[in-house]
């Protein structure tokens, strides 16, 4: 996501270019890999590198469910930016001295400049960085879970999930493929349609590509096999995002998630398990897409609702069989100082 983009992984179009062209989301510039034997020059290695993500950004939420799941936190640190971005993009104003307190950097922006000066692209997250040089090793939104669930397992806490089985790697793939083209990037293909026809392309497209999650869905608990997989991973961040923000914001409002009871039951189930929901912070979310995207909201007023206390209802996906972690335990609790502030949740009603 980037101000100067405007979209979750910082490239769309600008602003000031909404209505002119359609969407269209660059590749990944820096999509270097951390691996096991280092092959790209980064090794896995424990408190080498921080992941840097905003609690807004799907694609970098994908990699906070990840590291919780496989039980990352004690190898790669984490830095939280403000949800709000100036003209330098993703800032750390939330932390003391409006600094990131291990890359001691103001902007991430620093971080890429430091591998690649004068980078005209937009300064993305999820990144990951390496702390003893300073500089953003990848932004490659697209590889970083997957490295994480094949190529971070000498650091997998004990218990982890296999999340992206070798037997059922060919189905997963075409799943994601699917959520991710219709999807993923078909919520923000809507929002920033450039006519009324491809507004209309984009959105029937995205409706009929959840019909036929639904359909996958009605007696299955997981999206693939008997176990949570990074399909699910990759599905439930914009499931998360879409009845608060997508809905309205991006006009995708044929129907709600919460008017869908497989897919609303199969949201609250993700967003009960440990690792995904206590990653969501509905506050950074509804902030950040209804005042950076100022071409989409010019008044940047941010909605009431809707209201959140149904995530926290029984889901009764149960029935369906299946374990949330196949063979493995679920993640521990979350780490000091990760926590999800109460403004970000929702309140149990009494």
């Amino acid at each position: 996501m980037s101000p100067t983009n405007g979209a979750a992984d910082g490239t769309a179009s600008s602003n000031a270019a909404y209505g002119k062209k359609p969407f269209k989301r660059s590749r990944s510039h820096f999509a270097d890999r951390i691996t096991a034997d280092g092959r790209d020059g980064w090794p896995v290695e424990a408190g080498r590198y921080r992941l840097v993500v905003s609690r807004a950004c799907p694609w970098a939420n994908r990699t906070m469910i990840s590291r919780r799941l496989l039980g990352l936190e004690a190898a790669l640190s984490l830095a939280i930016t403000d949800p709000i971005q100036d003209d330098r993009s993703w800032r750390f104003t939330l932390d003391p001295e409006d600094r990131d307190p291990v890359l001691g950097i103001r902007y991430l922006s620093e971080a890429y400049d430091a591998r690649e000066t004068g980078y005209p692209g937009g300064v993305s997250v999820p990144a990951i960085v390496d702390v003893p040089s300073g500089k953003l090793v990848t932004n490659d939104f697209q590889q970083i879970t997957l490295d994480f669930a094949t190529q971070w397992t000498a650091l997998h806490r004990e218990g982890a999930p296999d999340l992206y089985p070798v037997a059922l790697r060919e189905e997963i793939d075409t799943v994601m493929e699917g959520v991710y083209q219709d999807v993923n990037n078909g919520v923000y293909r809507s929002g920033f349609a450039s006519d009324q026809e491809t507004y209309e392309k984009a959105c029937r497209a995205l409706f009929r590509r959840l019909d036929e999650v639904t359909e996958r869905l009605s007696d299955q608990r997981y999206l693939v096999g008997e176990s949570i997989t990074e399909a699910d991973v990759r599905l439930f961040t914009t499931l998360v995002r879409f009845d608060p923000v997508y809905h309205g914001h991006f006009k995708c409002n044929l129907w709600k998630i919460a008017e869908n009871p497989v897919l609303w039951a199969y949201a609250r189930d993700l967003y009960q398990t440990p690792g995904f929901g206590d990653t969501v912070d509905f506050d950074h979310i509804k902030r950040h897409y209804y005042q950076v995207h100022t071409g989409v909201n010019p008044t940047g007023i941010v909605p009431l609702g809707p209201d959140l206390t149904g995530w926290l209802a029984p889901h009764g996906r149960e029935r369906l069989g299946g374990r949330p972690f196949g063979d493995g335990t679920p993640p521990g609790a979350v780490p000091p100082g990760e926590e999800v502030p109460p403004a970000g949740r929702p309140v149990p009603r009494h």
